[in-house]
């Protein structure tokens, strides 16, 4: 993390870098990393709290993780189109700005909020806490947290969730897992995506994908799919499936976080 890119301060903890907050200076008076060290805790703190709030209404919260453009929100669309008259199913987006893709999935019929970031390149759990609000829970079984594009920063951040899915899209490369480990070292899933175009692109072999991201020592699914062709995500409705039951008959389901991944704190410690 680094002041370079904006994403230590967000919206949702500005609140603990104000003059009378809790983070505003390190034990010895100066703003050190041991700042943004405390900021990990808190946000941990608030995505424990979330999580709790979450099971306790027997919600299944997803992350969605992606580079821009790999097709999170056509997946979401794609998702809802086919599930949404079995599974109650509401949706929280991150975003720069705009409401765009929250316009997008309101338009499918079910709820949608958007959380526009500012300068912030990922979500928090303060973030997420704060739009809960404007949700009604109890009238949901899976919430989905579309994050900020960016395959960085969102993997350090606990939102209160209970898996991440990180996609990578073909048209990205697929070196994409060795050059961003430590996003999908904390894929609970993975989803290769905008597979109708492998017919016209010789530059993306998912099997060398897929043995880039077990040489970071996950086992996790990894499913091949396309929004554009139904008959690939049948897998990923599977899988959606197991989790609700899994979380429905009492199992307690966290996240892979990667936090305390020294490539995830920038080489500017200070504000």
């Amino acid at each position: 993390m680094c002041k370079t890119c904006g994403c230590a301060i967000t919206p949702g903890n500005r609140h603990l870098f104000a003059a009378t907050g809790a983070l505003h200076l390190s034990s010895d008076g100066k703003e050190t990393v041991e700042v943004l060290t405390s900021l990990l805790q808190e946000n941990n703190n608030q995505a424990d709290h979330n999580r709790e709030h979450f099971d306790r209404h027997n919600v299944l919260v997803i992350n969605l993780m992606s580079s821009p453009g790999s097709g999170k929100t056509s997946l979401l669309e794609a998702t809802i189109r086919a599930i949404s008259p079995r599974l109650r199913i509401g949706v929280i987006e991150g975003d720069l700005e705009t409401e765009n893709d929250a316009e997008r999935i309101r338009a499918q019929g079910v709820p949608a909020v958007q959380i526009t970031t500012g300068q912030a390149c990922h979500l928090d759990a303060h973030m997420v806490h704060d739009v809960l609000h404007e949700m009604t829970l109890d009238d949901l079984d899976i919430l989905f947290i579309e994050n900020v594009g960016n395959l960085v920063c969102p993997a350090s951040f606990d939102l209160g969730h209970h898996v991440n899915v990180v996609l990578l899209s073909v048209t990205e490369g697929d070196d994409k897992p060795a050059k961003y480990p430590v996003m999908f070292r904390a894929a609970g899933l993975v989803l290769i995506t905008k597979s109708d175009l492998l017919d016209v692109l010789d530059d993306f072999d998912a099997n060398t994908a897929s043995r880039q991201i077990r040489s970071l020592g996950n086992e996790a699914t990894i499913l091949t799919v396309s929004a554009r062709r139904s008959d690939t995500l049948q897998a990923w409705f599977d899988w959606l499936d197991e989790k609700f039951a899994a979380m429905r008959a009492g199992e307690k389901l966290a996240p892979v976080m990667q936090a305390d991944d020294p490539a995830l704190h920038g080489t500017e410690a200070a504000r």
